[in-house]
């Protein structure tokens, strides 16, 4: 991928919702919401503050994160769909839980 977002920017990959709710109903696309969980794939390189510090990144390439609903401009590289958005927007990072815990 050629893009490079700057500062405090980050380039994410939706996640695909699933077809079918927790109590087993398949969600035909119009009942899906906008995608709220993503894929890092970017990072710019951190925000300048006032005083002219630089402020690093808290998110890594790779991290798989919710972010804000309405967040960010969407993008189109090599037919993938990417939405590039500030780091502010970005709530937290998913982990998973190990198998057998």
């Amino acid at each position: 991928m050629n893009l490079k977002p700057l500062f405090d920017n980050v380039v994410v990959e939706h996640v695909e919702q699933q077809d079918k709710s927790t109590g087993g109903v398949f969600l035909p696309d119009t009942a899906k919401e906008k995608p709220q969980e993503g894929v890092i794939r970017a990072i710019g390189s951190g925000r300048v503050l006032d005083n002219g510090t630089k402020l690093g990144m808290n998110v890594k390439v790779g991290d798989r994160v919710l972010y804000r609903k309405y967040s960010g401009s969407e993008v189109k590289v090599d037919g993938t769909e990417y939405l590039i958005i500030p780091e502010k927007d970005v709530l937290a990072i998913v982990d998973k839980v190990p198998a057998g815990v």
